[in-house]
């Protein structure tokens, strides 16, 4: 593990309550290097407002395949099978447990939209759709420090130990991501052809980078946090999978108000090139006349989307057509909320966004029935979403993009671009490569 420590007593106090604020470069090194200790078990570290968790150990899991629903609560494991809709199989779990007040993080895969969309038989039965934790603890820091809670003396003593010398101790090895072995540029050929005879007006295709070494997730997250500003930001190891990205977009968010968001980002341009060319890419964005329509299209899409859940003449468009700058890459971004109505939930939110309309398409079953014939490789978390709720109500989940990911399998990127009918081959591969480039420059060895 790439992340070093040192005991210190005498540095604690200075996490309890430093001097000046912790920078976001040492809030990611100091979580980075709790889930790579390896003493905590399963974790997920979320970051949102600038503001991490580090969630970790297990008293309750709930995991759902394409057939079943696992719960294990506190030692308590039941195993049942599912039909319908797996948000659904989601609420009922949650709901299940024996824990009253319960907060749960994880994530939701790709697949998790496959019954929604006609896919599901498709589907290998063995595949996840989601895998969500109550954790045993919740520590926090941010720029007033460390915070470890409620947590017992010893265990609290060991996070501000390894805490208090975190450090990068290697470099990174940046991964070339120009090759193309699945044909990627032909696919979007084909998926043009396939709008231009109606079959659907936009699809969003993808393709995986496999990385040739084993990685250090932990210390990946740590190196690239600190070169990325995005919306959130995750690191996780839950049951084989490991990933760690910088999400540029949040799928949905149900507040305790009721307050139902979405925020698609449709339209790129490269950034952090030189102060010239972002801005001559900027104003490229803001007047191409195949960005702003791919953006509209997807707005609109999710305006509909959040009007089906919210009370009547509620929802909105509250930003238009902004410049977001996350990590590489500059987006063209709106937000649209509405209330949630009385009559929905947030898992019914989840299910009616998800999967997000910039990573799947327009209209979305045939999108997603596109992506399921035109990629070679299922998406797992790719395009997914990492999750937040609690049993007060409210949800969270955040867009996988700009992550890498690991397991037995080995360690990958991947990234993706929206294809409508103006679309060329050789501009959506540039685009994945402009994207790719917030996290490929700073994957750490193991």
């Amino acid at each position: 593990m790439s992340l070093t420590t040192e005991s210190h007593a005498a540095q604690f106090v200075d996490l309890l309550a430093p001097a000046s604020p912790l920078s976001e470069s040492d809030a990611a090194r100091i979580t980075a290097a709790w889930a790579g200790s390896g003493e905590f078990g399963d974790h997920v570290v979320y970051e949102r407002d600038r503001r991490w968790t580090f969630a970790a150990g297990v008293r309750a899991r709930v995991v759902i395949t394409r057939s079943e629903v696992i719960v294990d609560d506190q030692g308590d494991r039941t195993t049942t099978p599912w039909r319908g809709d797996p948000a659904d199989a989601l609420a009922a779990a949650t709901a299940s447990l024996s824990i009253p007040d319960w907060r749960v993080y994880g994530w939701v895969g790709f697949d998790f939209c496959a019954p929604y969309h006609g896919i599901l038989e498709r589907v290998p039965e063995d595949t996840v759709l989601a895998h969500l934790i109550v954790p045993e603890f919740e520590a926090t820091v941010d720029a007033d420090g460390v915070d470890t809670g409620s947590l017992d003396a010893e265990r609290a003593g060991r996070l501000l130990e390894i805490a208090s010398r975190a450090t990068v101790s290697v470099e990174s090895r940046p991964v070339d991501v120009q090759s193309d072995p699945d044909d990627y540029r032909g696919r979007v050929a084909t998926a043009v052809a396939e709008i231009e005879a109606g079959r659907y007006q936009k699809v969003i295709l993808s393709r995986a980078v496999d990385i040739p070494f084993d990685v250090d997730i932990p210390a990946t997250y740590a190196r690239g946090r600190a070169d990325n500003n995005p919306a959130r930001s995750y690191l996780l190891s839950l049951g084989d999978l490991q990933a760690a990205g910088f999400s540029p977009e949040l799928v949905v968010a149900v507040h305790d108000d009721r307050t139902v968001v979405t925020e698609p980002l449709a339209g790129t341009r490269a950034f952090g090139i030189s102060a010239e060319q972002d801005a001559a890419a900027r104003a490229d964005l803001l007047s191409d006349a195949k960005e702003i329509a791919e953006h509209a299209m997807s707005v609109r899409a999710c305006f509909d989307e959040i009007s089906s859940i919210a009370t009547a003449d509620t929802t909105a468009v509250s930003e238009f057509m902004e410049v977001r700058e996350r990590g590489s890459v500059q987006h063209l971004a709106s937000t649209v909320r509405g209330t949630l109505a009385d009559h929905e939930t947030p898992w019914r939110a989840l299910e009616v966004v998800f999967p997000s309309i910039t990573a799947s398409g327009i209209p979305k079953t045939p999108a997603v029935e596109a992506i399921d014939r035109l990629e070679p490789r299922r998406r797992g978390l790719y395009s997914g979403a990492i999750l937040t709720a609690s049993s007060t109500g409210e949800l969270e989940a955040t867009l996988a993009l700009r992550t890498i990911f690991s397991s037995g399998q080995g360690a990958w990127l991947r990234a993706g671009a929206g294809i409508v009918a103006q679309s060329t081959p050789e501009r959506e591969f540039t685009e994945t490569c402009e994207k790719l480039a917030s996290v490929a420059p700073y994957v750490v060895p193991r």
